[in-house]
């Protein structure tokens, strides 16, 4: 080994060293960090004990009673039965291969590997439509909500 590469190994090792030291010392501070947060924390739980204030009040003359109903909702050649009618008119007014990837992933428990196999789409195309699916899944009942709020 000729003298220039050992000096060269030498300062990949001092090198490696330095890392190792800066990385060691980043953990503990962020250890430390924590640990001082969790000191200043103080938990509510001690209202829990001594004596039970509900944080809000609600008028039982205008909520609705619970709905002891299910609304089918077909998909794949299966029948799912929901207990949300909004889920159910939202999961509807989706196109059909949105409610099968919701479907397959929610109800099936298929991976976004499979589903992505199923459709052919890689894994990741595949966990993406289900983040799209559910966002406008969560718009159309937020619409949905806002239309029932709202006396015509």
């Amino acid at each position: 080994m000729t003298e220039f590469e050992e000096y060269q190994k030498h300062i990949q090792y001092t090198h490696n060293a330095f890392c190792r030291i800066v990385i060691r010392h980043a953990s503990i501070d962020a250890a430390r960090k924590l640990y001082s947060k969790w000191k200043r924390e103080i938990s509510l739980e001690y209202l829990s004990e001594e004596k039970f204030m509900p944080f809000a009040a609600t008028d039982e003359y205008f909520a609705k009673p619970p709905s002891s109903e299910e609304y089918p909702f077909t998909v794949c050649g299966q029948t799912v039965m929901l207990s949300n009618p909004d889920l159910a008119a939202a999961l509807s007014s989706l196109p059909e291969t949105e409610q099968e990837i919701i479907f397959l992933y929610f109800f099936e428990h298929l991976t976004h590997e499979e589903i992505g196999k199923r459709y052919g789409r890689t894994r990741s195309t595949a966990g993406r439509h289900i983040y799209l699916d559910l966002r406008r899944l969560r718009e159309e009942m937020e619409v949905l909500a806002h239309e029932q709020a709202s006396p015509l």
